[in-house]
């Protein structure tokens, strides 16, 4: 017989009363081994003994049957969870779930445990349990359980991190824009989480990071000081922003955030925000802390991303057909392909080398893999001896990250099959809409502009040379043909705002020697000093050329031998038997490029011109253009001969002789994949060596620091954006960093267009990724501006 048995939310701690300890923890052990699985009905299960139901565990409502049966929970502030887009958090007190007032998000007691959920507006959901160094063993194994319950509640869709102080994810440090807080104590210290306008408040935040931002509170002496970082001084009424003699203007920018938000949030505006020169400190800092003494030097950084979770990782398949979990191999580096999941289980890819495992649940997998998830992830850490910091993301089907899906060479995302002449932007939460093409709004929608590359309708002056040690113009008659044997610069001249543009493609052949592709690159920053410095520069690779230059020959296709010269007296043979395979992009230009002759390379999207020493023909996939076929008459005329029309499914058999006999080919609809969020990382020497450091959450133009270089990917290429005050090295070592960024991705995409650009000079193919971007941002001194602020 079914009983119900409703016990109030007290919380955990007072429903114990007078239980025996060998109770208490029978109760956890029976909770914390169950992992509660999921029954989609936004509750979840369990087995527990009578025992534990004697304990009352987290106020919730049960129903059980006798002996040990399944029960089922819900807590009262799931109620509310998902319910609207944004941020709620909340921190384990007494093993129950308390609610952290908005204003003090991103503050974090050092021994507690929280639990945190993300909805965006698709709704999609990320739980993040955060714990503490100090949090106490029964505060995490509490927040892991209430993870599970809310990802039951929320259908099992949600992806779930798990989260560990000073090594916490890009994605939960993109919540906390002006950095989070740590402070000493927790629950049972008594301290609590209140919005308070008390200015008896006496504390020292140590500020690290240039892009992701902690403040720690340390112990209140001049002995916690360092020459090479920024301190907040909290007195209250008074918030003092220490600036150290060797900190950077970045940093400083930084720290002003941190000031800012506790003025603002923590104080209710209430506060007087001073920044403070090292050896000018007013009297109020050396009464709260002594007299002063000897500042130490400052420190390196302990730990910098140098590769960006670049490097290779392994794949493993989690399984239960024993009777207790397994993991097995499965391929031991990516890139992997997406058909190695299969969805009747559950995998784990392993990325631990950069502090990343991320377990992927099969949406048909059985209860117990997928409710064993985290746990069996926690496991392989401690199995291969990974750092107690490395982070776990337990992923749904169709719920993977951006770092999930690098690893994977062919990854597509359910339904995603769009036409070609349709492209994308980026919203505020990585979600997609669609936006067509329209060259007369290039210069007023800068958004549409970057993500089509196009930064005019082309229709500006074009100048090209061959490189042949020395730049040797190419007659004008041949532009649009490019030869695999070459390498050519291409000077782009245009208005943009009443003001002259200009931009330097460098594109280097396939089968260029090593000695064209050196003086390719020495001729392009001869260019480019020539005309002051003001260009900006885009290197492309055979194969990978951007929709912009692929425009500017209006209307005429740009052509792609594989191989040759376009010299005087210099091509090489071509082969009697000829391919070129056209396709037109989402900005409308389109490109012919030559092509093994083999009928697999066909594709039923585009438009194929053949010729053979009998014949030509232009074939039609099912799928292709008007502009497509119309580009074809270019490449016919280039190549001589009356065109045979040949429409696919009705080939005669004279055209799959000359393609060396008929093969399967590419025969399902558009496959084009979406734009995925941009990713912004920094270049910086500025601890002694050049390292790379992403920047957390959705970037905006402040987070470009002018002592830096930034590497912005959109995923179709690569940006280099030169502060003006980014030193030599940066300047030298940012090129080879994006090269290699490319070059190792896990997903095996290479010869990316690599775009250098300088601050002030930005077109919109860059500014575009930005929100609101300010063309006059750097006139005014940002310190200037952030101190502006100071007197809000």
């Amino acid at each position: 017989m079914v009983q119900i048995l409703v016990i109030s939310i007290t919380g955990f701690a007072s429903c114990l009363k007078g239980v025996t300890e060998a109770s208490r923890r029978r109760s956890r052990e029976a909770i914390q081994s169950s992992k509660l699985c999921s029954n989609k009905t936004k509750a979840c299960r369990a087995h527990v003994t009578k025992n534990s139901l004697k304990s009352g565990l987290f106020g919730l409502v049960y129903t059980f049957e006798t002996e040990t049966r399944a029960i089922m929970v819900s807590h009262k502030e799931f109620v509310d969870a998902g319910k609207k887009p944004g941020l709620q958090v909340w921190r384990i007190e007494n093993l129950d779930l308390k609610p952290v007032p908005k204003a003090l998000h991103g503050s974090f007691f050092t021994g507690d445990a929280y639990l945190l959920l993300f909805t965006t507006s698709a709704p999609s959901y990320n739980i993040h349990m955060w714990l503490g160094d100090e949090c106490s063993q029964d505060e995490s194994g509490a927040v892991a359980i209430f993870s599970t319950q809310l990802d039951d509640f929320l259908g099992g869709g949600p992806v779930q991190y798990r989260e560990l102080q000073n090594a916490e994810s890009n994605t939960f440090l993109g919540y906390f824009k002006s950095g989070i807080k740590y402070q000493k104590g927790g629950v049972a210290s008594g301290f609590q989480h209140v919005v308070t306008n008390d200015m008896n408040v006496k504390r020292l935040l140590h500020i690290k990071g240039r892009r992701a931002i902690r403040a720690t509170e340390v112990e209140m002496s001049w002995g916690s000081f360092n020459k090479g970082d920024c301190f907040i001084v909290d007195l209250g009424k008074d918030i003092y922003q220490w600036c150290g003699s060797e900190c950077n203007r970045f940093e400083r920018l930084k720290a002003s955030g941190v000031g800012i938000d506790i003025r603002d949030n923590e104080r209710n505006g209430r506060a007087k925000l001073h920044m403070v020169e090292e050896g000018e400190e007013p009297a109020a800092i050396i009464e709260a802390l002594g007299p002063k003494s000897t500042i130490a030097p400052s420190t390196p950084d302990d730990e910098k991303v140098d590769t960006s979770n670049r490097k290779k990782g392994a794949l493993y398949m989690i399984s239960d057909n024993s009777g207790s979990m397994k993991v097995s191999a499965v391929s031991p580096s990516s890139p992997f392909k997406q058909a190695m999941l299969s969805p009747e289980e559950c995998f784990i890819l392993d990325n631990g080398v950069d502090n990343n495992i991320f377990v992927w649940k099969g949406p048909k997998a059985n209860s117990a893999e997928r409710k064993a998830a985290m746990s069996v992830g926690q496991q392989f850490i401690k199995d291969k001896g990974y750092s107690n910091k490395t982070q776990i993301q337990v992923l749904p089907a169709g719920g993977e990250t951006t770092l999930f899906k690098q690893f994977f060479s062919d990854w597509r995302d359910k339904d995603e099959t769009t036409g070609p002449s349709k492209a994308y932007t980026i919203g505020r939460i990585a979600k997609v809409d669609q936006v067509p093409f329209d060259a007369s709004s290039l210069h007023s929608n800068k958004a549409m502009a970057a993500q089509h590359g196009m930064v005019d309708d082309g229709k500006g002056k074009i100048q090209i040379w061959r490189v042949e040690g020395e730049r040797v113009p190419v007659d004008p008659s041949l532009y649009g043909h490019f030869y695999g044997g070459d390498c050519y610069l291409i000077l782009y001249s245009y208005r943009l705002s009443g003001r002259e543009q200009h931009i330097i493609y460098t594109w280097q052949g396939l089968k260029c020697t090593q000695d064209e592709l050196a003086a390719s690159a020495f001729l392009t920053v001869k260019l480019d000093d020539s005309m002051g410095g003001s260009p900006v520069q885009v290197r492309v690779t055979q194969g990978q050329e951007p929709p912009h230059l692929m425009s500017l020959f209006q209307g005429k296709p740009m052509i792609i031998h594989s191989g040759g010269t376009s010299r005087k007296g210099g091509q090489s043979t071509t082969g009697s038997t000829r391919l070129f395979h056209i396709r037109q992009s989402s900005s409308r230009a389109t490109r012919a490029v030559e092509v093994s002759v083999c009928a697999s390379n066909l594709n039923t999207n585009d438009v194929f011109v053949l010729k053979s020493p009998s014949a030509l023909y232009v074939w039609r996939g099912v799928g292709a253009s008007d502009e497509e076929l119309a580009a074809s008459k270019h490449v016919v005329a280039f190549l001589g001969g009356n065109a045979q029309s040949v429409s696919e499914g009705s080939e005669p058999a004279d055209f799959w002789a000359a393609l060396g006999g008929k093969k399967g080919y590419q025969t399902s609809k558009s496959l084009q994949n979406t734009v995925k969020a941009p990713r912004l990382f920094g270049c910086s020497n500025k601890t002694g060596r050049l390292t790379v450091e992403e920047v957390p959450g959705d970037f905006n133009q402040s987070d470009l620091a002018i002592d830096d270089v930034m590497l912005l990917d959109t995923w179709e290429q690569i940006f280099l954006w030169v502060g003006n005050d980014a030193n030599a090295e940066e300047r030298t070592g940012a090129p080879k960093i994006a090269k290699e960024y490319v070059d190792t991705d896990p997903s095996g995409r290479k010869g990316l267009p690599i775009t250098t650009i300088k601050q002030g000079a930005e077109p919109p193919t860059f500014t575009g990724w930005f929100q609101a971007w300010d063309p006059k941002m750097w006139e005014m001194n940002p310190l200037d501006r952030i101190r502006a602020r100071f007197q809000a």
